[in-house]
């Protein structure tokens, strides 16, 4: 909820505090995490917080070039809710740094290691360092679908159209 205030360039707008359910998450250090900080939210309306990568050496990513990098932690989600990790958009954009299986999902009865699939889709070599923030994690509520076997479905305006058929081509 943003506060009726008229903003001009330049001018920071103030937002009303706004109720977030938190959600406790259980987080496991593991041993090649130490000296590292423990994950956190950067801002107060960040959805989501930081992964750092755990690695004992600087890792070289040359372009098109993918690589599993470990966090350091393993995490226990409450029943009903994943881990979506999610690419860092001032890696993606300055450098080409995304992941793949992206959005990845951690689900709730799973206790490894949190990795990440990091891929170099950038035009240079990109190292990744110990400590470094590699992706974001988004804590969400899971709907599980009761499938039910048809000998029809519905009919809608778009009907099979894939790709392109929303109507921008």
């Amino acid at each position: 909820m943003v506060v009726d205030v008229t903003a001009g360039a330049g001018e920071i707008v103030a937002h009303a505090a706004v109720e977030v359910r938190e959600l406790e998450v259980q987080i496991k250090i593991l041993p090649h995490f130490e000296g590292l900080q423990v994950p956190d939210y950067m801002s107060q309306g960040a959805s989501g917080f930081d992964l750092l990568a755990a690695c004992k050496d600087p890792v070289i990513l040359h372009p098109g070039e993918r690589t599993l990098i470990p966090t350091g932690i393993s995490i226990a989600l409450p029943p009903g809710t994943e881990a979506q990790i999610r690419p860092r958009s001032g890696l993606a954009h300055r450098h080409g740094i995304t992941l793949l299986n992206s959005p990845g999902t951690i689900d709730s009865d799973y206790r490894g290691e949190v990795q990440v699939i990091v891929i170099n889709h950038g035009q240079e070599n990109f190292t990744i360092t110990r400590g470094m923030r590699i992706a974001q994690v988004i804590i969400a509520e899971v709907v599980k679908a009761k499938l039910r076997v048809v000998d029809n479905l519905d009919a809608t305006l778009r009907g099979s159209g894939g790709f392109g058929h929303t109507g921008y081509h």
